[in-house]
């Protein structure tokens, strides 16, 4: 069977770094009032203390929304290759609260997940030392390593990326899980 690596936060499920920067904030934003790809650089840099004693006490997952059709589509592809999900779970802010991450990422695909073995949930940073035959990712950098097929997720960080600098790097944009199930099934 063929290998796929299936990135998590963006990819499987989303809005849960906006909807706990907008808890702690009291504001509205959405992904697109972000400069950057992370989402928490909308907390004042004078307020980073309090933000990651916040998020000490909260569950980012509790604020995720599982992207439309992932379920489906992932069960489909799980019966016809060996489906990995691989992902960071660093917190950038405080690297020492990441064991807390780790937990509830492991939680919240073993609820949300349950036809995929929790032995084939890969927690790394550098996702290029995994060998695979595809990959699904939202940020382009972590599509670095061996694929014949390499996908980037369509997510508020990504859009500027232009279809010349995908195909340079052989990477084909999908916007939602329908387009992935008619590329790999």
């Amino acid at each position: 069977m063929k290998k796929i690596l299936v990135d998590m936060d963006d990819v499987i499920c989303a809005h849960g770094f906006i909807g706990i920067v907008n808890d702690f904030l009291g504001t509205n934003y959405t992904e697109y009032d972000a400069k950057s790809y992370y989402i928490n650089d909308l907390v004042p840099k004078e307020k980073m203390d309090d933000w990651v004693e916040f998020y000490k006490t909260k569950n980012v997952y509790d604020y995720m929304e599982l992207n439309q059709d992932v379920q489906e589509i992932l069960k489909k592809l799980n019966d016809k290759y060996e489906v990995y999900i691989v992902t960071a779970y660093i917190f950038r802010d405080d690297p020492s609260i990441s064991g807390d991450q780790l937990k509830n990422k492991f939680d919240y695909l073993q609820k949300n997940l349950p036809f995929i073995n929790p032995e084939r949930f890969i927690f790394l940073t550098d996702k290029s030392l995994i060998k695979a035959d595809v990959r699904i990712d939202d940020n382009i950098e972590k599509l670095n390593g061996p694929a014949e097929t390499k996908l980037l997720f369509t997510a508020y960080h990504n859009e500027n990326i232009s279809d010349e600098e995908l195909k340079k790097e052989s990477i084909q944009r999908v916007n939602n899980w329908k387009e992935i199930e008619q590329i790999l099934l």
